[in-house]
């Protein structure tokens, strides 16, 4: 037998199988109105809302009081850098707390710090004996009962700042040591407490990298008013970066 007449029977078969599924002119539009209409609906669809990448973020400004002003290392730029994040926590709506260490004997807290105080949102504003902040006024706070993103700033980096971390890091709480904006009477215990707390499991970081962690994304509200802040302070940014960090981070 040749391969013409082998061939013949599958041929014709193969020609009705394709004559057998060739869809029909109303088959064919049905299923365009199907996907045109569920194509209709996926746009009509809402984006989500953007989301913060941190859900429960808090701000501490640690002891920056009036008597420290001539003996910690360049405590202006601990102000600078407390006074951005005090505007940015107003502009996202964080939880501050804040602290003074024997207030009677070493001050209040710095008038260039008090207006942006009056417009956060400051939830605790204490006196303290104790070294740590994280002490029972502040333990009972909403905040803390599942864990937060804590940004500390202040002084000194290797006494309240840190003990303050530690305490948090027990509590099961993120700590962000913000490295522009702690410092200690001598510059040489600053790198000595960053190390000590990055191994302890604290997050060395900057002002500027913290807060748009924060938001995770530009669509957010408040991206806008974060940019101009940054714009606004990028001269008091770039001097605290180099006055307080250097190359100790």
């Amino acid at each position: 037998m040749s391969l013409r007449f082998c061939l013949r029977p599958a041929i014709a078969s193969t020609l009705t199988l394709r004559r057998q599924f060739v869809p029909s002119a109303s088959f064919i539009s049905s299923h365009t109105r199907s996907y045109s209409i569920l194509d209709r609906a996926t746009m009509s669809s809402p984006a989500p809302a953007p989301q913060r990448r941190f859900q429960n973020p808090a701000v501490f400004v640690c002891d920056i009081q009036e008597k420290f002003r001539p003996a910690i290392h360049e405590f202006d730029k601990v102000i600078a850098t407390t006074s951005k994040l005090l505007r940015a926590s107003s502009i996202l709506s964080l939880p501050v707390f804040v602290t003074t260490q024997n207030r009677a004997r070493l001050g209040d807290t710095v008038s260039e710090l008090k207006p942006h105080l009056a417009t956060a949102t400051v939830k605790a504003d204490i006196d303290k004996t104790r070294f740590s902040m994280f002490i029972p006024p502040l333990l009972s706070d909403s905040v803390f009962s599942s864990p937060a993103e804590v940004a500390i700033v202040g002084i000194e980096s290797h006494i309240c700042v840190t003990q303050t971390a530690l305490d948090l890091l027990q509590a099961g709480h993120k700590v962000y040591i913000l490295a522009d904006g702690v410092s200690s009477t001598n510059k040489e215990e600053v790198p000595i407490a960053l190390a000590r707390l990055r191994q302890a499991g604290a997050v060395v970081t900057s002002s500027e990298s913290w807060i748009y962690e924060l938001m995770g994304d530009a669509a957010v509200p408040e991206f806008k008013g974060i940019v101009n802040l940054v714009k606004d302070t990028a001269k008091e940014t770039k001097g605290s970066l180099g006055g307080l960090l250097g190359s100790k981070i």
